[in-house]
């Protein structure tokens, strides 16, 4: 690499790391403990893992059959189903939630149906799971989806030529083939579940212990008590980095 590289990639890190030394910086260190375990705060942590542990298993449900028909299917329209899949990258997350409000809202596309037969989704733990797999499902998409076609069909075609049926195939092959990919598009899209804010706070409010996840309580507490919205941010940022580098020490120590 040519040595001027150092200096743009030295600023970039600076811009990403000195944001979290500020955080450090102004937490109230000696009351830590009590700002992150009011009763509010607790609940909000609780129901943000819930919720996030929920959507992402929503998202594999969902995302690994989406990768593996754009990344092996032939079909007419395959670009344009791309793009709309991974539209949610791009938008602004408030107008996720508004999309999805009028679509399971009382009087949604959907949601008049629903509340017919006695099903509310607007405005419950349900609508955090459904806001949040929406805005996640296409960071696992997308790394599925590259995982799939770096490692080729060269081995799938082989087992076929064997004699195994395509759900053997996919089962024994092409999905541990890929594991590290998926391993990395469930770690993004449970992160991103779990610092998801707007399209949260507009399909399913802010109801403390039914909504409100810690997002949400870290924004109503910078209104009112500071260091606790500092001390909360600070404990988002763990929480995430862990699951991160447990998901990366996991894909270099794995079998594959």
């Amino acid at each position: 690499m040519p040595g001027w590289i150092y200096l743009p990639a030295a600023v970039g890190a600076l811009f990403v790391i000195t944001p979290l030394v500020a955080i450090l910086l102004r937490i109230d260190w000696p009351n830590f403990v009590p700002l992150v375990t009011s009763e509010s705060s607790r609940a909000a942590l609780l129901l943000s893992l819930q919720t996030a542990a929920a959507s992402t298993g929503l998202c594999v449900l969902l995302g690994v059959p989406m990768a593996l028909v754009l990344a092996r299917g032939e079909f007419p329209g395959r670009s344009v189903l791309r793009a709309l899949v991974l539209l949610p990258l791009v938008l602004p997350p408030v107008v996720g939630g508004i999309a999805l409000l009028y679509t399971f809202g009382r009087q949604g596309l959907l949601g008049h149906q629903l509340e017919v037969l006695g099903i509310r989704i607007a405005f419950s733990t349900t609508a955090v799971v459904l806001a949040q797999s929406f805005v996640s499902l296409p960071f696992l998409v997308v790394s599925l989806e590259g995982a799939l076609r770096s490692a080729g069909a060269g081995y799938e075609h082989v087992a076929a030529t064997l004699g195994a049926r395509p759900t053997i195939v996919m089962r024994t092959v092409t999905l541990p083939l890929v594991l590290p990919g998926l391993i990395s598009g469930t770690v993004l899209a449970f992160a991103r579940s779990l610092g998801e804010f707007g399209a949260t706070l507009t399909f399913a409010g802010s109801l403390q212990g039914v909504t409100r996840t810690l997002p949400l309580e870290i924004y109503l507490q910078r209104e009112t008590d500071a260091d606790a919205a500092v001390a909360l941010s600070l404990l988002l940022i763990v929480v995430a980095a862990l699951i991160v580098i447990a998901a990366a020490s996991r894909r270099l120590t794995g079998p594959l």
